[in-house]
């Protein structure tokens, strides 16, 4: 049980409390579900400018264009200065490292890869993200959520199959394939990274702190490539590398706010909600028609995460029941 090694105290006690208080499940989806959607239209943008555009290039962009909506959100809500004021500054630092070495290899990705093939393969994360807030976040994770999110990851075999048979990839294909699969998971895992640092950072920091350096380290990230070689895009470009870094700011700023409502390991699968939407995108846009597989795969996953969410209102049900039935704490 968390924070059994440490003894109870009247703080520990109260942050606990509140840290209760502020849980609201409902809400953590509604604002996930819509972070998925925009990180899909992000990734289709990315995926658009990917065969002119360096990887470097995309990454500053993505992190840069990000920072105006953060900053003008902010600002209306009176919270810009807050933004700006951390007692962690390293913490923002490792979560910076981290999230931008996940964009780039997520990215590097989706240059070689379709948008469907990229979002199955990174799916592996939510899977690592529950493993290390069980190990890490000390969240107490039951046996229903495990074999929930392991029958998920059984959906994400199924949708890889077809790609794991490199017979069918000849020459600078394969190359390209094989390099596109090892960066998608590699994202995975410093995407579960970046979770779990986001919820550490999330007891003590503001939405707004975590979402403007994150955009701050990210764009420092890209700009150091700029010697490297970068294009001058023409309009539908320059465009396109404006609004992903618009959406992928936006979906941030949700991203990072549902953590605050839910634990990660319940919030993460969510993410298997994006399948929808890589499918619709990547069919309109690139005409990447998925395989029977993929939709068998998209039907196992999206079901264990529908147990995930149903499981934990149940049990989110059950304890406030108990609660109310307890009465209100006598004290000593």
């Amino acid at each position: 049980m968390r924070g059994c090694s440490v003894g109870p105290s009247g703080l520990a006690w109260r942050q606990a409390e509140s840290r209760v208080m502020q849980t609201n499940i409902p809400k953590a989806v509604l604002l996930k579900l819509t972070s998925a959607l925009m990180f899909s239209v992000m990734s289709a943008f990315v995926r658009y400018v990917s065969d002119v555009t360096p990887v470097g290039q995309v990454v500053f962009c993505r992190s840069f264009f990000a920072i105006i909506p953060v900053m003008l959100i902010y600002a209306l809500r009176g919270e810009l200065a807050a933004a700006f004021r951390t007692s962690r500054p390293f913490g923002h630092f490792g979560r910076g490292m981290i999230s931008v070495a996940g964009m780039f290899f997520n990215f590097a990705a989706l240059a070689r890869l379709p948008i469907v093939d990229v979002t199955t393969i990174t799916f592996a994360s939510p899977l690592i993200t529950v493993a290390l807030s069980a190990w890490i976040l000390k969240e107490r994770v039951r046996i229903y959520r495990w074999t929930a999110v392991a029958v998920g990851f059984v959906g994400v075999v199924v949708m890889l199959w077809p790609h794991l048979d490199m017979a069918r990839y000849t020459g600078a294909a394969a190359s390209a394939a094989t390099l596109g699969a090892l960066f998608a998971m590699a994202s995975a895992f410093t995407n579960a990274g970046s979770v779990v640092q986001t919820r550490r950072l999330t007891d003590t920091e503001t939405t707004s702190s975590i979402v403007l350096y994150f955009s701050l380290f990210c764009a420092l990230g890209g700009l150091i490539t700029l010697p490297f070689g970068w294009i001058v895009p023409n309009g539908w470009q320059l465009a396109a590398l404006i609004l992903l870094g618009v959406f992928g700011g936006l979906s941030h700023i949700l991203l990072t706010e549902s953590y605050r409502y839910a634990p990660a390991s319940l919030v993460a699968p969510l993410d298997y909600t994006a399948l929808f939407w890589a499918f619709i995108l990547g069919y309109w846009f690139f005409g990447e028609l998925p395989t029977g597989t993929v939709y068998v795969g998209a039907a196992i996953v999206g079901g264990s995460g529908l147990f995930v969410i149903w499981r934990e209102r149940q049990i989110g049900l059950e304890r406030a029941r108990a609660r109310a039935a307890a009465g209100p704490p006598t004290g000593a």
